[in-house]
């Protein structure tokens, strides 16, 4: 039993771990939402209502993680780099940030939390592509808004299998 009152007792290790199950009960959160929906009114309703809350959600989360870097708008390749590693769910995915050029970043999920629930629940495996492009894409706009995302792997059109999903996004 931790012998703490507040937040602002824990260590920076305690604090690590808090934002770890922080970043745990939001995904099994959304994880559960998504799921409730899919059993009532099927996948593809789930999907067009997952895709609204994304539209919010990722443009907030990247404001946010920008206010709190002190990044500027319009900041490239660096910025996204940057704010990848910072999304909520960056401590819980084994990922790699690529930067291939200074107008070009390659990001893949090796391992995905989503999916594996989705597996060891016996779901089939969730396809994400189409809410990874709003999620992803406004992500990388509200970084910078001359970004151009591109899913070149992603559920259901897998073609590197190594990866859950590689994302492309690059600056015109």
């Amino acid at each position: 039993m931790k012998k703490v009152e507040k937040i602002s007792d824990l260590s920076k290790e305690e604090l690590l771990e808090l934002n770890n199950i922080y970043a745990k009960n939001w995904l099994a959160h959304d994880g559960l939402w998504f799921q409730a929906i899919e059993e009532k009114y099927g996948m593809e309703a789930a999907i067009e209502l997952d895709i609204k809350a994304w539209e919010k959600f990722t443009v907030i989360e990247a404001k946010r993680i920008m206010d709190f870097l002190g990044l500027e708008k319009n900041s490239g390749v660096a910025g996204l780099k940057r704010a990848l590693a910072f999304r909520l769910y960056a401590s819980l995915n084994e990922d790699e940030i690529i930067v291939e050029s200074e107008k070009v970043l390659i990001y893949r999920v090796k391992t995905c939390r989503v999916q594996y629930a989705r597996e060891v629940k016996g779901l089939p495996y969730f396809p994400c592509k189409p809410v990874g492009l709003v999620e992803y894409g406004l992500f990388a706009k509200t970084i910078d808004e001359g970004f151009e995302t591109e899913a070149v792997s992603c559920h259901p059109d897998i073609t590197n299998p190594n990866y859950n999903c590689i994302w492309k996004f690059t600056l015109g």
